[in-house]
C-alpha cells in the first residue's frame, strides 16, 4: 500500500518587469522579477484519483501574478510575495498554503554625465535580492530575505593560520592573502500575523536590505580577516543589531582561491611569499563556510 506523504505545485519562472513612471518628474523605475509560486492543500485526489477539479492551473497562477502586478506595488518584494500568497489561500478554500520566491534582479540607473539618467539602466553584476514568502492558512505568514550573487574580493588584509595540523595538512599558513567569495546572507523575520502586519514593516524591509548590504562591505572590506567563519560570525551579529525584527542570519560563503604561481623555474623570478604578485584563480574546489546566528535568547531555547 501507499499514500501521498506530500504535495505542492504551481508556476516557476515566471518572468515579471514592471515600469513605474512618474509623470511630474518624467524619471522611470524599473523592476524585473523571476517567480516561483506553489500551492498545498487538499488536493491529493489530482495525484490519487486523476480527479483534477481541485487545481487552480499553473496557466491560472501565473496570470494571477501578472494581475496582482497590475494592481499593486511590487516593492517591497516581500510585502509582494505576501500579496500573492494570501490571494491564492484567501481566494480558494482548499488551498492552505502557499509558497512564494521572487528573485529580484539588479538594474542600476545610469549615470550620464555626473547626472542619473531619468530611464536608463546597466546590469552591474548578478547580484540579487530574493525573497521566501510561505503563507499558510491560520497560522500567519513567514518571510525570509536573502542577497545572493554578491562577488567581493580583497587583495590583502586576510589570514588564515593556526589550523589542525597532521599528517594530512599541506596547506601553509599565510599572515596575507587574497579572500574573495560570493555571498549568500538570508535573514529570517519574525512570523507576521497576516498580510496587514506585513505592509506595516514595508519601509524596515527596504532599510534592512540596504543595511545588510552596507555591513557585508563594509565589514569585508575593514575587518583584518582570521578567517572566513569569523568575518561571516561578525557580519551576522552586525546585522542583527541593526534589524530588530529580524530572528535568525544565514550565510555561506564559499572561498573562492587565489595562488600563488611559483616561477623561479624560469630565471630565478621570485612570485612567492611577500614578492607575489601573479596568481593562479582557482574555479575548484573551493572551501565553503555555513553558518546560523541567532538572538541568544533564541539560542538558548
Amino acid at each position: 500500500m501507499s499514500k501521498l506523504a506530500s504535495a505542492r505545485y504551481g508556476k516557476d519562472n515566471v518572468r515579471l518587469f514592471k515600469v513605474h513612471r512618474d509623470d511630474e518628474t518624467g524619471v522611470q523605475t524599473v523592476v524585473e522579477m523571476t517567480i516561483c509560486c506553489l500551492l498545498e492543500g487538499d488536493i491529493d485526489v489530482s495525484y490519487t484519483k486523476a480527479d483534477n477539479s481541485v487545481i487552480v492551473a499553473t496557466d491560472s497562477i501565473k496570470n494571477t501574478i501578472y494581475i496582482l502586478a497590475k494592481q499593486h506595488p511590487v516593492t517591497s518584494p516581500e510585502v509582494f510575495g505576501s500579496i500573492v500568497g494570501t490571494h491564492f489561500i484567501e481566494t480558494y478554500k482548499h488551498i492552505h498554503v502557499a509558497h512564494v520566491k521572487i528573485i529580484t534582479h539588479r538594474w542600476t540607473r545610469m549615470s550620464i554625465d555626473g547626472k542619473p539618467h531619468p530611464h536608463s539602466f546597466l546590469r552591474d553584476g548578478e547580484e540579487t535580492r530574493d525573497v521566501q514568502v510561505d503563507v499558510t492558512e491560520g497560522k500567519g505568514i513567514e518571510i525570509a530575505s536573502s542577497i545572493t550573487g554578491l562577488h567581493v574580493l580583497k587583495s590583502t588584509g586576510s589570514q588564515f593560520w593556526g589550523f589542525i595540523r597532521d599528517e594530512y595538512t599541506t596547506l601553509p599558513e599565510v599572515w596575507d592573502r587574497i579572500l574573495c567569495t560570493e555571498v549568500a546572507a538570508t535573514w529570517k523575520w519574525k512570523k507576521y500575523a497576516d498580510l496587514k502586519a506585513v505592509r506595516a514593516d514595508t519601509v524596515k524591509f527596504e532599510d534592512a536590505w540596504s543595511s545588510a548590504r552596507d555591513i557585508i562591505l563594509k565589514h569585508f572590506a575593514e575587518d583584518n580577516s582570521a578567517s572566513v567563519q569569523a568575518t561571516m560570525y561578525r557580519m551576522a551579529e552586525q546585522i542583527l543589531t541593526a534589524v530588530p525584527q529580524v530572528e535568525t542570519v544565514d550565510f555561506a560563503l564559499p572561498n573562492k582561491h587565489y595562488f600563488e604561481v611559483d616561477l623561479k623555474w624560469h630565471k630565478g623570478i621570485k612570485n612567492t611569499g611577500k614578492d607575489a604578485n601573479v596568481y593562479a584563480p582557482q574555479s575548484s574546489p573551493n572551501g565553503l563556510i555555513k553558518c546560523t546566528v541567532a538572538r541568544s535568547e533564541r539560542a538558548k531555547l
